[in-house]
Formats: structure tokens, C-alpha cells, sequence
């Protein structure tokens, strides 16, 4: 599969995302890769979805389609939505805050387009330029991966990334049950259950810290462990 041989859909859970959203939808649409962008506004409660609705209406972001949830519901239930409307052969899911950069895209779909994988994650961990702050955050994140590597046999180095690039086949027949922060780990363990071929590749990582952004607190820590354990034994 190479990249002019599939269609690419970016899909993007928001919720009070007014001071990012239009330049990540700017962002995304600069690369020139996604054939649709489809953005699911998860009962914002600020101009978020006005922003959207001035895009649309301008016709300003190519390929763009939107969605709403009349009332927050998590990250998970917004990708589930997402999942639902995505058209393309290759979904890149893509957080609307600026803490990753869509200029990595190339470098996501390179394993798929090589045939070398059916899923790839954009790995903090792994030597690219990041911004050094919230240590507990990545303690967490280390542990919650070690315990992914324990019950699945890999070795993984960021489970917990928001960097995820699939085939839709991948999705189209998996029950997914996440609502909030334990969509990340219900995915994983479905993905190694299931035997799909994961690769990882660097990506640069630029975190809001804890004033400036929506972070996982240690009750979702928690929850991911749950989520992971649980999913080791049944589906």
C-alpha cells in the first residue's frame, strides 16, 4: 500500500477547544494529506462549536465534516462517533490541542505505506525534541506501558500516546466500549489481541501543562489499569 493508493481520514475529538481549534484544523489541512477531516465536538461549552460553524460555513478547511454530542461524554465515546463517519482507508487520530504536530503525518504513514504495519504510534519516548515538563505524568504513562508490555507480551514504549494511525479495517469490526481516557488502553489490548502489526516511530511532543489543559489525573491512571487487565481476559 503506498500513500497515492488509500484515502485518509483525520478524525479529531474537541471539547473546549476554542483557543485551538482553528489552528490545528489549519494545521492538519497544511500537510496536504487528509482527504476528509472529521471533528466531533463533544458538548463544548465554549465558542468551540461556533468556531467550527464559521469554517464550515466559509468552506475554509477542505474535506472537513463535523458532528456533535449535545452533551460531553468523554474522548472515547467522541473517536467512537468519529470511527463512525470516517470514510477513508487509513484513519489518523489527531488530539485538538497543538501538543502534536500533524507535520509528523509522513513519517506515521510511512509503515503502512511500506506494508510494514496495519497500526503505528507516534512514540514520545523514543529521542525526538519534546518540551521537559510533567515528570509524574510520564511516570505514569511508563508505568501504564510496562504493564501493557507484562500482559501482552511486547515492548511497546508509549501506550498512551494520542498519535494512532490504522487501517479502518482495523476498527470497522472491533467493539469498543471506551467513553473517556481508557479508550487508549481498550485499543491497544485489542489491537495486540488481535494480532494486528503495530510499529512505532519518534515524534516531537510539545504538552500543555497543567494550567493550560484538559491532563489525565491519577483516577483515569487507574482506570487504564483496570481497562488493561480486564481486556487481557475478555473482549
Amino acid at each position: 500500500m503506498s500513500q497515492r493508493d488509500y484515502t485518509v481520514t483525520v478524525v479529531i475529538p474537541a471539547y473546549n477547544e476554542e483557543q485551538t481549534i482553528r489552528a490545528i484544523l489549519e494545521r492538519v489541512a497544511a500537510t496536504g494529506i487528509p482527504n476528509e477531516i472529521v471533528v466531533v465536538d463533544d458538548g463544548s461549552t465554549d465558542r468551540t462549536r461556533q468556531i467550527l460553524e464559521e469554517l464550515a460555513q466559509q468552506q475554509a478547511v477542505p474535506g472537513l465534516k463535523i458532528f456533535y454530542h449535545e452533551r460531553n461524554q468523554g474522548k472515547g465515546a467522541a473517536l467512537r462517533t468519529a470511527f463512525q463517519h470516517a470514510t477513508g482507508d487509513v484513519i489518523i487520530i489527531q488530539d485538538a490541542d497543538l501538543e502534536y504536530d500533524p507535520r509528523h503525518y509522513p513519517e506515521l504513514l510511512q509503515p503502512i505505506d511500506e506494508g510494514l504495519a496495519d497500526v503505528v504510534y507516534g512514540s514520545r519516548f523514543l529521542g525526538a525534541p519534546r518540551r521537559p515538563i510533567l515528570f509524574w505524568n510520564m511516570v505514569a504513562n511508563k508505568i501504564l506501558t510496562l504493564v501493557t508490555n507484562i500482559l501482552y507480551n511486547t515492548i511497546l514504549s508509549d501506550m498512551e500516546t494520542g498519535y494512532k494511525v490504522f487501517k479502518r479495517e482495523v476498527v470497522a469490526d472491533m467493539p469498543l466500549h471506551a467513553r473517556s481516557f481508557d479508550f487508549e488502553p481498550e485499543f491497544t489490548a485489542k489491537v495486540l489481541k488481535r494480532g494486528y502489526r503495530i510499529f512505532e516511530v519518534p515524534i516531537a511532543f510539545n504538552p500543555r501543562d497543567y494550567t493550560e489543559g484538559k491532563k489525565i489525573k491519577a483516577h483515569d491512571g487507574v482506570i487504564a489499569l483496570w481497562t488493561l487487565l480486564k481486556y487481557r481476559f475478555v473482549d
